[in-house]
């Protein structure tokens, strides 16, 4: 294995990896807020209780992603020189809004939402929630800005400083601002309510299931089967949105998702499928037009193919197929869950009904798969490029950094990460095994504040 699949793997694994807690904490944050807002507004002590026991949770789920976080940052540097010079201009303008406008905001006032109950009014630590939410979710936008524009790039020209060529920025909005920002930011901040959503369905239907918490489960589920039920529809609607975009300006991804090889021609839309590239065929179970109808809403409108591109700027069309179906399986399969839950919810039934609740345990997993797929699909959906039409991925690697050196550094980040996601483990189960509990002396300090 060469120095350029190497570092694109260790790229792929430490991301994977850190992009399993920034999802929970924005999801979970935007739950803390509705939590927080009842006990002021209620007065009830439940809402208190709630929210102490998931602030617990907010600060673990924040703490790891920050450490897994840090590692990806040194690898442009390590790995990915070439690239850092040719966007560094726009791409650190990005990352530095992040960290000094957003990370700084969640990470100052995390401090008073993890210590402050008894220390500040209830309404500044409702302010402290409220703060910690946006900053988490503020990170996202400039996380998503800086990838978008790798996506769609906008705003910018290219000069030359002596041998090498550099991407300088012209219009820091129209960078921002980019055509696939705002749909990748809602897809993505959907999908993390999602995730948030879900882990407290999940720990709050083992309460049920083990006859423990009850009220507090019952209250919990509440409040997280709202934000699910609106992530789950809402993420239908900028699913569709980003597809469109896609098709707008990434139609090579965009015939890559659905196996699409015909240059121009009507598109079908695969329910499963699997293709084969050497062939430039699909073979599977199909919606003929259906492809061409979401598009154009005319089922024998032509879509651009894959053969309307040259082979070597094509992307693995069969990897970011699977990925792409994976996804929008898990997702319909989330709407599902999410309304099924309503309805028993209506009935009157969802606390009694064993099979769905042993369903929202496990449906923790979903988001989680789902956000993974989705990044997949759509990283590996714009190569070769990692600026789309403008700098290749081979061209942007180190070229001084050797293939046994990515190794050793992935066989440590490796067992670096299994460290941590052990005591990630270890600490959540402990924290749930313990459960939403708080001494007299805390309620006490708490209601009189």
């Amino acid at each position: 294995m060469d120095a350029l699949f190497l570092a694109r793997f260790q790229f792929a694994f430490t991301i994977a990896f850190h992009y399993i807690f920034p999802p929970m904490s924005i999801g979970l944050g935007l739950i803390l807020v509705f939590m927080e807002g009842m006990y002021l507004r209620t007065g009830n002590a439940l809402y208190h209780k709630m929210t102490r026991f998931w602030v617990k949770i907010f600060g673990l789920i924040f703490a790891i992603g920050v450490a897994s976080g840090i590692v990806m940052e040194f690898q442009f540097g390590t790995n990915w020189s070439a690239y850092s010079r040719y966007v560094g201009d726009i791409f650190g303008s990005a990352l530095a809004a992040e960290g000094i406008f957003a990370f700084f905001l969640e990470s100052g006032f995390l401090a008073v939402l993890l210590f402050g109950w008894d220390k500040v009014s209830k309404r500044t630590h409702f302010l402290a929630t409220v703060l910690v939410c946006f900053g988490a979710h503020f990170s996202a936008v400039w996380i998503i800005v800086a990838n978008s524009w790798q996506q769609t790039p906008a705003g910018y020209h290219i000069v030359q400083h002596g041998a090498q060529l550099r991407a300088e920025l012209t219009d820091f909005w129209a960078a921002v601002l980019n055509p696939s920002t705002l749909d990748r930011l809602s897809h993505t901040l959907m999908g993390a309510w999602q995730a948030g959503a879900t882990l407290v369905l999940s720990v709050s239907a083992y309460y049920l299931l083990r006859r423990r918490h009850l009220e507090f489960a019952r209250a919990s589920i509440k409040v997280a089967l709202v934000v699910f039920v609106a992530a789950s529809l809402l993420q239908l609607v900028s699913g569709h949105s980003s597809a469109d975009g896609v098709a707008k300006n990434q139609p090579a991804k965009l015939a890559a998702f659905e196996g699409h090889f015909p240059r121009s021609a009507p598109a079908d839309m695969y329910l499963v499928g699997w293709v084969d590239e050497q062939d430039g065929s699909v073979s599977g179970i199909r919606l003929r037009g259906m492809l061409s109808w979401l598009v154009h809403w005319d089922a024998s409108a032509p879509v651009t193919g894959l053969e309307a591109f040259p082979e070597s700027d094509r992307p693995p069309v069969n990897m970011v197929f699977q990925s792409y179906h994976l996804m929008v399986a898990i997702g319909m399969g989330l709407i599902g869950i999410s309304l099924l839950g309503l309805l028993y919810w209506w009935r009157g039934k969802l606390f009694e009904t064993r099979w769905l609740l042993w369903i929202f345990v496990f449906s923790v997993l979903g988001p989680q798969l789902a956000n993974q797929m989705g990044w997949m699909s759509a990283e590996v959906g714009r190569q070769p490029w990692i600026v789309q039409g403008l700098l290749r991925t081979a061209d942007a690697v180190s070229p001084k950094v050797s293939a046994s050196e990515i190794w050793a550094s992935l066989i440590m980040f490796g067992l670096v990460y299994l460290l941590l996601f052990a005591v990630f483990i270890y600490l959540l189960d402990h924290k749930i095994k313990h459960g939403p509990v708080l001494d007299e002396g805390a309620e006490a300090g708490r209601a009189d504040a």
